[in-house]
């Protein structure tokens, strides 16, 4: 069950409601129309009115502020069929919620009904066959307890309070991407709910198309109620953790960094972050609140040989803290998540660079110079391994020349922050994008992104493609991620 919202008992459902539809037009539901859909859904029905609403709207990103007509919280997939086909039916708008932890928010819509899955996490491991299956509403902190048990790992994310589901059929990276490549790359199969209600397998062996389609597509084809995930040898033990300098070092550092994560084995993943040192309890007091760069450092391989791979690291310049050493991946995949609290408000700009030349490096220390905010960072993710191996047209997440992910993470507390913030990350993002490959992430695209980023996302041969099979899978266009996806396809 989801950890952050209360389950709510299923009630009768609400006399009336008024309905955007995916024409724009308004719909007004009455009491018997609706009545249908509590009678063929087990979990709650949520309007503005009842216990739950509130909370269960909300998502990690606090610049989210959105109100669906109706919520669904489902219990099965059962229930997810019964939502779609009654979004279908009145041509509704709809959206998916799984994790909630999209930048962009695309879990919630306004004024349609928000489908709900955030009380599906279950999980199951075959230890011999190295699979997991995992329902749309886990975390990633879910995966990795059931998974560590067995010395087993799927590639995930950074911060375990993130979903699988958007993580995934977004590409998806983490610390095992360098190794095994995207999140996408590794399914197994998926079970998908369609636009016409049908519940469907695709893997290699069936329906093929609509398991390219689910790899990177994101949520255009269908709602995806179980991922089933190849597992790989991780830990329990893993060198992971953090070295830390002044922001006066940054120029040695980034340049030690770009030399450093060029030559490092597979098993190593490193992430650069320039920001204002936080008050953790890891950094001394006097540089809190003072520039810094932090390299963040996870070893998968054996503890013995990860020691001696990280010593360089730990022995560059000097550092002013250090907390990389043996620890539980599990525990290194929460490394940074209090970094990412829910209802914070955030603000992104992202680039994949193929190098990170000189030029890109001081560009880098300019920008984070500007930053004002506490909580903001400029951070570059390395990436560089197995997914270059892989032909384009592997999966629709592609970017297979991408070597670093680069991420303007802009994240305050207060509403009157928000225009200085929007623009600096604005600013930055000009700034830097000159060193891009040309293509980006697509689960780090904020909400204001138009057609040039989707299409910088896909690439055009990618993008073309989609949008012929999502007349496919969906031609009355009932996701709500498709008006990118068509619009851009054009």
């Amino acid at each position: 069950m989801a950890a952050d919202s209360p389950v709510t008992p299923p009630g009768p459902a609400p006399r009336s409601l008024e309905f955007r539809q995916t024409s724009g037009q308004s719909l007004t539901l009455g009491a018997e129309r609706l009545q249908e859909l509590r009678a063929a859904f087990r979990g709650a029905l949520l309007s503005a009115a009842d216990a739950g609403y509130e909370e269960t709207r909300r998502v990690w990103n606090g610049m989210i502020d959105r109100r669906p007509a109706l919520i669904a919280r489902a219990t099965g997939t059962a229930d997810v069929v019964a939502a779609v086909r009654f979004a279908r039916q009145h041509q509704l708008v709809l959206s998916v919620r799984g994790g909630g932890h999209n930048i962009a928010g695309l879990a919630v819509c306004d004024g349609g009904l928000m489908l709900d899955l955030s009380l599906l996490r279950g999980v199951f491991v075959d230890p011999a066959a190295r699979t997991a299956l995992a329902q749309p509403g886990c975390t990633l902190g879910d995966v990795d307890r059931e998974t560590q048990l067995h010395g087993l790992a799927a590639v995930l994310g950074f911060v375990s309070t993130t979903g699988i589901a958007g993580v995934t059929v977004g590409g998806g990276f983490g610390y095992l991407t360098r190794r095994e490549g995207w999140t996408c790359d590794t399914l197994r199969s998926l079970t998908v709910v369609l636009a016409d209600g049908q519940v469907v397998k695709a893997s290699p062996k069936e329906n093929q198309e609509l398991f390219w389609c689910l790899r990177g597509g994101s949520g255009n084809f269908g709602v995806v109620t179980a991922f089933e995930y190849e597992l790989f040898e991780v830990g329990p033990t893993v060198i992971g953790g953090a070295v830390a300098w002044h922001g006066a070092d940054a120029p040695e550092v980034l340049r030690f960094f770009a030399e450093f994560s060029a030559s490092a084995p597979r098993e190593l993943t490193l992430v650069a972050s320039l920001r204002l040192a936080p008050p953790a309890p890891w950094l001394p007091k006097e540089i809190h609140g003072k520039p810094m760069i932090m390299i963040l450092a996870c070893y998968t391989g054996t503890p013995e040989r990860g020691e001696a791979v990280v010593a360089p690291l730990k022995t560059f310049g000097k550092p002013v803290a250090d907390i990389l050493t043996r620890r539980p991946y599990a525990g290194m995949q929460s490394l940074l998540d209090a970094t990412q609290p829910k209802g914070r408000r955030y603000y992104w700009k992202s680039e994949y660079l193929a190098s990170l030349e000189p030029a890109a490096q001081e560009t880098l220390i300019a920008c984070a110079a500007k930053n004002s905010a506490p909580h903001s960072a400029i951070l570059v993710f390395q990436l560089g391994g197995k997914l270059n191996e892989l032909p384009a047209e592997h999966s629709p997440a592609g970017n297979r020349d991408a070597r670093y992910v680069l991420n303007i993470a802009s994240s305050w507390e207060a509403p009157s922050d928000d225009q200085a913030l929007v623009a600096y990350t604005r600013e930055s993002w000009q700034a830097l994008r000159r060193f891009s490959t040309g293509g980006v992430y697509l689960n780090f695209l904020t909400e204001d992104e138009g057609a040039d980023r989707v299409q910088a996302a896909y690439g055009s041969a990618t993008l073309e493609r989609l949008a012929a099979l999502k007349h496919k899978y969906d031609p009355t266009g009932l996701f709500t991620h498709t008006k990118r996806l068509e619009v851009n396809a054009r």
